[in-house]
């Protein structure tokens, strides 16, 4: 069976048009005050696995609990408020499944802010399968959640196709031995070297797509 993997995060919804500001605003300044942390050293992470990372590379100032909380924090606030849905995203997910496509959301985010945007925006039952990072036994861009999105959907990965917005998730997918297109729609945040296409709007999105499948 054939299948299309989606990103959530700077994907699905564009909420990684809001989460680099809100990190650098509110988070990075009591996390490591003293350090100088760009958002796209993390984008794409399973927040975490941030901690991890900022704990390694920068003096933090805070427990990993405060850290969590922050996110959260900053997570109701984007993804409850702030997120709008990829334009035409419903009717592109619908046409996929109707070409006997299955279609998974894999994606670092936990299951508790996925099933704010799948309820927020109607999409719940919609997907074939979703996989949270925090399922697996690493993030990304080690590719363990692709792996099990395919265990899931029972599909090979020659036949399935990631979209994704970040270096990180691309190198996930292309772990996992899955094709990946970069969508740049929401920010141009990815190594075209990575992927196997990029494209910027929605319309290019689709047709990319189903030129895979041809």
């Amino acid at each position: 069976m054939p299948a299309v993997l989606f990103d959530m995060d700077g994907v699905v919804v564009n909420s990684e048009r809001f989460w680099p500001d809100l990190e650098t605003e509110r988070l990075f300044p009591e996390v490591v005050p003293d350090g100088d942390v760009d958002p796209e050293e993390v984008m794409g992470m399973n927040y975490r696995e941030i901690y991890d990372y900022l704990a390694e590379h920068y003096e933090v100032a805070v427990g990993r609990e405060r850290h969590v909380e922050l996110f959260e924090e900053l997570a109701r606030e984007i993804y409850g408020e702030r997120a709008s849905l990829m334009d035409g995203f419903e009717e592109l997910l619908a046409e996929l499944q109707a070409s006997g496509i299955d279609v998974g959301l894999v994606t670092s985010s936990p299951h508790a802010w996925i099933d704010v945007v799948l309820d927020r925006f109607g999409l719940e039952g919609r997907f074939d399968a979703v996989v949270s990072a925090e399922t697996v036994p690493r993030g990304k861009p080690e590719p363990d959640v692709y792996r099990r999105a395919l265990e899931e959907l029972e599909a090979d990965p020659d036949a399935t196709v990631a979209v994704e917005d970040s270096t990180t998730g691309a190198r996930a997918a292309k772990a996992a031995g899955i094709r990946c297109v970069g969508y740049t729609g929401v920010h141009d945040g990815i190594d075209p070297e990575v992927v196997d296409a990029v494209v910027s709007d929605p319309e290019q999105l689709r047709t990319v797509l189903f030129e895979q499948f041809e």
